[in-house]
């Protein structure tokens, strides 16, 4: 049984079991829009001042994997994503955002967004009553959800990606740099899988995963829309 299971990554088991939220998350609207370029402007904006609050949260999730991590290795890696979100993504949100009219103290003093509170604190709160495993798997929809859309929309609109307003966003996310930390994170979840009975807890690990990837579909929504949010 346990060799049944490992016959693929526990990643894809996850991802799997849960193809239509993963696929509801990874093909809506606001992701085609951003690769097709007619997102409208104030979506994109709504969303990069959500997604600054929400990078806050997601270093102290990485910060918390740091503290759990039961090897040096594992908190070495933890320790390049937390640096990684902290000093290249949040960088380049605070520029993309000053591009997109928006300044780094209107960031800084975004209201959080109800969608956007019910989907870090998920996570936080699988950091703090978990284990190590139970917030890699709340993690992984986010680290690899955006390295599969990045990588689709930049094959996929190709031909207008030059006059496309979102193309630096597209990029970033379709970059070796950002696809080889998202495979990194699938390789270091299926070791500490395996080191953490994973089998055991499928059931569980399964419901998280879905849980989080269709709080990202969420985060969407109240960008797609965000007159009508709160």
């Amino acid at each position: 049984m346990s060799q049944q299971f490992y016959a693929t990554s526990i990643f894809d088991q996850l991802k799997q079991d849960c193809a239509e939220q993963w696929r509801a998350y990874c093909y809506h609207d606001f992701v085609e829009e951003i690769g097709t370029g007619t997102l409208p402007i104030e979506s994109f904006r709504y969303y990069l001042e959500q997604d600054y609050i929400f990078l806050i949260h997601f270093s102290r999730a990485w910060a918390l994997a740091v503290f759990k991590s039961q090897s040096v290795a594992d908190m070495q890696w933890a320790t390049e994503i937390l640096h990684s979100t902290m000093n290249t993504e949040m960088s380049l949100h605070v520029k993309f955002s000053e591009r997109f009219g928006v300044s780094q103290e209107q960031l800084e003093n975004t209201r959080e967004a109800q969608g956007n509170l019910a989907y870090t604190r998920y996570v936080l709160d699988k950091a703090l009553a978990g284990d190590i495993l139970d917030l890699y798997v709340a993690l992984m929809p986010c680290v690899v959800g955006y390295a599969e859309i990045g990588n689709r929309l930049i094959l996929e609109y190709d031909s207008g990606m030059s006059q496309n307003p979102y193309r630096e966003w597209i990029e970033m996310y379709a970059s070796e740099e950002y696809q080889a930390l998202a495979i990194k994170s699938i390789n270091v979840l299926e070791r500490i899988a395996r080191a953490r009975g994973a089998l055991a807890r499928i059931d569980d690990l399964k419901e998280t995963f879905r849980a989080a990837t269709a709080l990202e579909e969420g985060f969407w929504e109240i960008c797609y829309d965000p007159d009508g949010t709160d």
